[in-house]
């Protein structure tokens, strides 16, 4: 029988406090299960469970265009915070995709695992050894190689 979701994650956890990039990226498309999983992992480790989406847009309500681009970074520190828990789990992330912020979502995120170890739900897929983020066809596609971070997904078996 395969593992949960829940189970590779809680599995990759442990090895990514010795990489650089203290990176778990959680791919799957949407309706995946993605939060359910990291709900699981939540309850299992007392991790904290970071709505992205809601947290910045809280935080960038009074904020014009330019100081939302200029503000991304320190705001997700802040939300991330830098003290307390080694490991924190990132849903609902699609904000740091906005292209009118300028930036590149992944390179936000392992920017973000420095000091500790980030656990993002990414909705894509992974072909061969290449992780996507939505559809050519889209302005918020992002296509990267697979390096310098983990990756758990549905469809993997180990």
């Amino acid at each position: 029988m395969a593992d949960s979701l829940a189970d590779q994650i809680v599995r990759k956890v442990g090895p990514a406090s010795g990489l650089y990039n203290r990176l778990v990226l959680v791919v799957a498309p949407v309706g995946a299960g993605k939060t359910t999983a990291l709900q699981d992992v939540r309850n299992r480790t007392g991790a904290p469970l970071v709505n992205v989406n809601l947290e910045l847009s809280l935080r960038m309500l009074e904020l014009t265009k330019h100081q939302r681009a200029l503000q991304l970074l320190p705001l997700l520190r802040e939300i991330v915070g830098n003290g307390g828990d080694e490991t924190i789990l990132l849903d609902n992330i699609e904000v740091i995709f906005d292209i009118s912020l300028q930036q590149d979502p992944l390179r936000l995120l392992q920017g973000l695992s420095r000091n500790k170890t980030v656990v993002a739900a990414w909705n894509g897929i992974i072909v061969e050894d290449s992780l996507t983020y939505a559809a050519p066809e889209y302005p918020e596609y992002r296509h990267y190689l697979i390096r310098d971070f983990l990756v758990v997904s549905p469809e993997m078996t180990i």
